[in-house]
């Protein structure tokens, strides 16, 4: 069987035509509780809430791992995750200062000589 070549702009239409889901805030939450509470099974409940089989099991691992950060609200991020950016962003301005303080010393360096 020959390969087709991979066409971009096709797989730009595809995107187009699938429907990207968007979860409400405790989708997550109450599918779990779903699982626990009630005792359905994962494939049951993967079916009834129309997501993949894998997918609930993933989310009671998140939950069982981190309760308190597990599923955050859009916009806002685990508090590891919001450190790491606050740290990158302080690292890039970090870097700039030390160009500009490199500059300034082969400026003044050339000057003196």
């Amino acid at each position: 069987m020959r390969r087709r070549k991979f066409n971009y702009e096709e797989s730009l239409v595809w995107q187009d035509l699938v429907e990207r889901r968007v979860l409400v805030w405790n989708f997550k939450p109450e599918a779990v509780r779903l699982v626990k509470d009630r005792g359905v099974m994962l494939a049951q409940a993967s079916r009834d809430l129309d997501v993949h089989g894998n997918v609930p099991r993933k989310w009671m691992r998140e939950l069982a791992g981190d309760p308190r950060h597990a599923f955050p609200v859009k916009g806002l991020m685990k508090p590891a995750r919001a450190e790491l950016a606050r740290l990158k962003k302080e690292n890039a301005t970090l870097r700039i200062e030390c160009d500009i303080l490199k500059k300034v010393a082969a400026y003044f360096a050339k000057e003196s000589m």
